[in-house]
């Protein structure tokens, strides 16, 4: 639906229609370990409709090409999609679709396939397009013998995962199927429609698709696709959908095709499949940014070839909204057959045993404070050391925007939590140079640049290391405005309510956070430990006499190429400038980098100076006072 909003704006705004934009880009990437194949025909997607009203424009539209058009309807397997090429009838090369241009070379994974013919009946070159998929029954055979744990979660993922497995010998453990539902290129024959050319492929030993209905007329195009519908739940295999697709190759061709998708063909998505079950509990998850996520346990029940258990409320809100109990009969689907959700409860089947929802004030994984975040729908818990928030607290913390610890990024972290060296931030301070040295092969002269770069931190500014607390609603503006205004951490910590409201830029909401945060037990242990460890909580004061920017305002838009936004902003604020959000009269400078956007158009519209980030870096590099003022 999201998909059909962004094409019907770009259909009435061309102009902004981006190259990146997803309606110019086939679904899919294409992984690293595999060699690449270029595609000698594209693998396109299919334009999704999801009413019948949509099937009936798509047939108004082939029949002004062509008033006899006629149609095939086929199941839309639910896999992933690959090609094969063969040589003289000899199988030579599979891939996966990949962009729709490119894609891997998984030739060794797709002969283990029992349903791939190696050699064809006729000795012809040719290329076909098919689905792999592995059936509902032996998906669940293979799950059956799967711990809990192991089990795996829907037949479509296993599948994929399968194919792409860099040892073959994993795929060949699989029960991997196929379906052959196109030739993509065959030279030797003269097809004039597909129905025929399927029927050509079933002939030389291809397994093709199943459920192919021929149709002559609109309503029996219709009637092909409630057919599957109503028998989609008996099939072995996964559909997501039903294709219709014009059978004349011929008028194909005169019809054409957009880059991502063919004009002769829709997909038509079926409304997801609904079951009853109950809501047996609703239970909180503490996520890594400290959210409170209500998770539905549910009576374990088999939707759309997937067994659920349990599934997402979201938040506070939703469970309102949704009147959701504890024990109430409900209705869950997978939304677009992929994600379990709650659509309803069932009230009339309530025993009045039923128990209302009531969100945590603590936190169920640390036992620190729970908060409501103001005008958000989110609850969150704001211990600095909860284990649930520990490593995003630590990625931040060492961040370019917190510490800049350099060289301890996210997997360091994850490496470090997952040996015992580290649990929280504090323990960053007191790593050794051999535990460090232990996470590569050659890892010595890493663990003396790292260690190092530790030490450094701690003779950041205090703006730094306010920042880096992640405090809510505190970002590198803030930190610098309260760094300023109190001088020390331990000011900051005892400010009151009153005092933090007092500062320009500092409101309410934002006044509240800080002093919360640092009301906490956990957080007064933090700033021991870090004190202790010698990081450095007093603003030390720059002597800058250069002013070059006192007075002027600027406004940062799109992407530049050497520096980050907050980088530049810190070139500004260095030397006396000031930083906007929005563009106004009161605008000195814009500085645009690429794919900048409203904000640009509305400078322009004003006439406010717009620089380019080359421009800029003359303003802050010249000698000159008349350009550095210019």
């Amino acid at each position: 639906m999201l998909m059909n909003e962004l094409k019907a704006l770009e259909k009435e705004f061309p102009e902004f229609v981006s190259k990146n934009s997803l309606t110019q880009k086939v679904g899919g990437t294409v992984k690293e370990g595999f060699a690449k194949v270029e595609h000698e025909v594209p693998l396109q997607s299919l334009q999704d409709v999801f009413s019948f009203e949509e099937v009936q424009d798509f047939d108004i539209r082939m029949r002004k090409e062509d008033e006899n058009v006629t149609y095939v309807v086929e199941t839309k397997i639910d896999g992933l999609s690959v090609s094969l090429e063969y040589k003289k009838g000899e199988f030579v090369r599979g891939a996966t679709r990949g962009n729709g241009q490119v894609g891997e070379d998984v030739t060794e994974n797709l002969k283990t396939i029992k349903n791939i013919p190696k050699k064809l009946k006729e000795p012809i070159d040719i290329i076909v397009r098919g689905e792999v998929f592995i059936g509902k029954e032996d998906f669940e055979k293979l799950n059956d013998k799967l711990d809990e744990e192991e089990k795996f979660a829907n037949a479509r993922n296993l599948a994929a995962g399968s194919l792409r497995q860099l040892d073959s010998k994993i795929a060949a453990e699989r029960p991997l199927d196929i379906f052959i539902f196109n030739v993509q290129k065959c030279e030797e024959k003269n097809f004039t429609s597909h129905y025929e050319s399927l029927k050509y492929l079933k002939q030389i030993g291809f397994n093709i698709n199943p459920v192919i209905i021929p149709c002559d007329t609109l309503r029996k195009v219709r009637n092909a696709i409630e057919k599957i519908g109503n028998e989609r739940e008996n099939l072995n295999f996964g559909i997501d959908g039903a294709v219709v697709k014009v059978d004349n190759l011929e008028l194909r061709e005169r019809i054409g095709t957009t880059f991502k998708t063919p004009k002769w063909a829709v997909a038509y998505k079926y409304p997801p499949e609904q079951k009853e079950t109950t809501l047996k509990d609703i239970v909180c998850q503490v996520g890594r940014t400290g959210a409170l996520t209500p998770m539905a346990i549910l009576e374990p029940v088999v939707v759309a070839g997937s067994k659920i258990s349990k599934t997402t409320l979201h938040n506070e809100d939703f469970v309102r909204e949704k009147d959701l109990k504890i024990g109430d009969r409900v209705i869950i689907q997978k939304a677009g057959d992929v994600i379990p959700e709650v659509v309803k409860a069932l009230p009339e089947k309530r025993t009045g045993e039923e128990r209302e929802f009531v969100m945590p004030t603590t936190c169920p994984v640390c036992g620190g404070q729970v908060i409501r975040v103001p005008g958000q729908a989110v609850t969150k818990c704001i211990g600095i050391e909860c284990p649930a928030r520990n490593l995003r607290n630590i990625v931040h913390f060492a961040s370019k925007e917190g510490m800049n610890i350099e060289g301890l990024g996210e997997k360091v972290i994850e490496q470090l939590m997952d040996k015992g060296y580290i649990s929280n931030i504090t323990d960053i301070y007191y790593l050794k140079q051999e535990d460090i040295a232990s996470l590569k092969k050659d890892g010595k002269k890493f663990a003396e640049k790292l260690i190092n770069a530790i030490n450094e931190s701690k003779n950041n500014n205090l703006d730094r290391l306010i920042n880096a607390l992640g405090i809510e609603q505190v970002g590198t503006k803030s930190a610098k405005i309260l760094a300023k205004k109190f001088k020390t951490l331990d000011a900051l910590s005892k400010a009151s309510f009153g005092t933090l409201t007092f500062i320009d830029e500092i409101g309410d909401i934002t006044a509240n956070s800080v002093r919360e945060f640092f009301l906490q037990d956990q957080t007064k242990d933090l700033l021991k430990k870090l004190r202790a460890a010698g990081v450095n909580m007093t603003l030390q004061e720059e002597e800058n006499a250069d002013n070059r920017f006192l007075g002027k305002t600027f406004v940062l838009t799109g992407t530049l190429e050497k520096y980050t936004r907050d980088e530049a902003g810190e070139i500004i604020e260095k030397y006396g400038g000031k930083v906007s959000t929005s563009v106004s009269k009161k605008t000195s400078y814009v500085l645009a980098g690429e794919d900048a956007g409203s904000k640009l158009t509305k400078a322009q519209s004003l006439g406010i100076p717009v620089i380019s980030e080359q421009e800029f870096e003359k303003m802050i590099n010249s000698e000159d006072e008349e350009l550095k003022n210019e």
